[in-house]
């Protein structure tokens, strides 16, 4: 299958790929690795809060999401230690 590159000065080439078997190789290291599929999720938040994550997340060099990714986790393993 062709692909090709915007329009560009030194990009006006097309280029070919196997898109097929990329696919597959990205399959086979995510069953190497044992990871599962994450399933997408939503939630609504105070627009300014979502502000306040950025803020946080680009200090700590992360993208927002994977900051509320880990503070849910963090959050739900603190809450099981105390019910147990």
């Amino acid at each position: 299958m062709s692909r090709y590159v915007k329009n560009e000065k030194g990009y006006d080439k097309s280029f070919e790929a196997d898109w097929k078997a990329i696919k597959e190789g990205l399959k086979k290291v995510r069953i190497k690795n044992n990871e599962p599929k994450k399933i997408p999720t939503s939630i609504a938040l105070d627009p300014r809060f979502v502000k306040e994550l950025k803020t946080e997340a680009n200090h700590r060099g992360i993208p927002y999401q994977i900051l509320m990714r880990m503070f849910i986790i963090e959050g739900f393993q603190r809450l099981k230690k105390q019910t147990l």
